[in-house]
């Protein structure tokens, strides 16, 4: 195979990352634009070894799952656009199971549910691009915008606010802004952006000049610093989170900065922090890659729990305290690394661990911490699906069982999705 072959393919599988699985003379070809039992004609992208990458061309025998749709599915959020919602969950589960199977070499305990979630303005927060005056997202494997309006994951007071934003930073024409964050609340009550600038640039003297009356705050920072410059009002959002548990109903307040990680889905943020809550029984717990505290301020509010919340992230890790500090029960907070902190404090031989890392997963140093503390209870929250696989495959080697995985559709239209999964010593 080589660049440019047109090929006729039948679809196997999904494969990680949205993309299906299809063979051509034993070699493994990696279709977009495809669903499973589809067959369609391709145009080869990329080949590497083995294996190739290539798009849909033509559908020549097409699934009952395929949506009549003119959404690019290879804008940034639109890799599964179309797919029918219900066989996407299906899928993700599929990638899920396999994930397990072939990296962890484990099966679920269980079938795995995938939560489901609207697909329409579901996401507070998203980091888009800059380019000739104009904010997007990338096409997949580009550096193309295309237009977020297009994929429906932000609301459309959203989208306004940011065709405000463009038009504002298009008469500060002298600030060059290479990326833009822009985060909001629940109820989108309160929004905020932050504005990347290359290494260069200079804001101090363009802030009066970005006014955009639907963004409650702008901040900045350099592309290589983590110093942040506020230009106008406050880069903090307030929510309200309101968190169904076995004694009843816990209200956890969060304040956050624009930069800080937090949960993309508005839609699935009280069912997702639920499901931790739920796993983890009262006494000790250490929440690692706490960000800005929403599980263990849900935990504390839920009782019966002493919680220590660690975060690396100097801006979450602010974030934390002051959230720790407002809660309805003690949190220790602290902004360490997690790595250091497991290698360095005293270990405990009964509690429950809770891990978020981020999608490239646990460190080895986080591993060999972790085996050491050997915490009767590990509750690990993923957002990738093989490298939780390749972390609790390391796991259970060293004495651990999955007792179960639960799935959250936080990212839909998308291959994404979030996994709570509970492992016992």
């Amino acid at each position: 195979m080589k660049v440019g072959d047109q090929l006729t393919l039948q679809i196997e599988k999904p494969a990680a990352g949205g993309r299906m699985i299809a063979r051509h003379n034993g070699a493994i070809v990696l279709v977009a634009g495809a669903i499973p039992g589809e067959i369609v004609k391709t145009r080869v992208e990329r080949v590497q070894r083995h294996t190739a990458w290539a798009a849909t061309t033509q559908v020549v025998d097409g699934s009952p799952d395929r949506l009549v749709s003119d959404v690019d599915w290879s804008c940034g959020g639109c890799v599964f656009a179309h797919v029918r919602y219900e066989r996407q969950l299906d899928l993700k589960r599929e990638i899920i199971h396999d994930a397990l199977k072939r990296i962890g070499h484990m099966e679920p305990p269980a079938p795995v549910v995938v939560h489901p979630s609207p697909a329409e303005g579901y996401r507070m927060r998203a980091r888009l691009h800059v380019h000739d005056g104009r904010l997007g997202f990338f096409r997949e494997g580009s550096h193309t915008l295309c237009d977020p309006s297009r994929t429906g994951q932000l609301l459309r007071e959203t989208m306004t606010a940011l065709r405000q934003l463009e038009s504002s930073l298009r008469t500060a024409g002298q600030l060059a802004v290479t990326e833009v964050e822009v985060t909001e609340n629940i109820a989108a009550t309160q929004r905020a952006v932050h504005l990347i600038l290359p290494p260069e640039a200079d804001a101090s003297r363009v802030g009066s000049m970005l006014s955009v009356s639907a963004i409650d705050g702008i901040s900045c920072s350099q592309a290589n610093t983590h110093h942040v410059l506020v230009l106008s009002g406050s880069p903090f959002v307030r929510d309200q989170v309101t968190v169904p548990t076995a004694r009843g109903v816990v209200e956890v307040t969060l304040i956050r900065h624009a930069r800080s990680f937090f949960q993309a889905n508005r839609f699935l943020l009280a069912d997702l922090a639920a499901a931790v809550v739920e796993a983890v029984p009262g006494g000790h717990v250490i929440d690692l890659y706490a960000g800005v505290g929403l599980f263990a301020v849900a935990l504390a509010a839920a009782g019966d729990r002493e919680v220590v919340a660690i975060e690396g992230d100097r801006l979450a890790a602010d974030d934390l305290k002051t959230n720790a500090g407002a809660a309805a029960g003690p949190i220790l907070a602290r902004h360490q690394s997690v790595e250091t902190y497991l290698a360095v404090d005293r270990p405990l031989t009964s509690h429950t661990t809770i891990v978020d890392p981020p999608r490239t997963g646990l460190s080895k140093e986080a591993i060999r911490g972790l085996l050491m503390w050997k915490p009767q209870q590990i509750v690990y929250v993923s957002c990738d699906a093989a490298t939780f696989a390749r972390d609790a495959r390391g796991l259970v080697a060293a004495g651990y069982k999955l007792r179960g995985v639960r799935a959250f559709d936080l990212f839909p239209n998308t291959a994404h999705v979030e996994t709570v999964a509970v492992l016992e010593r």
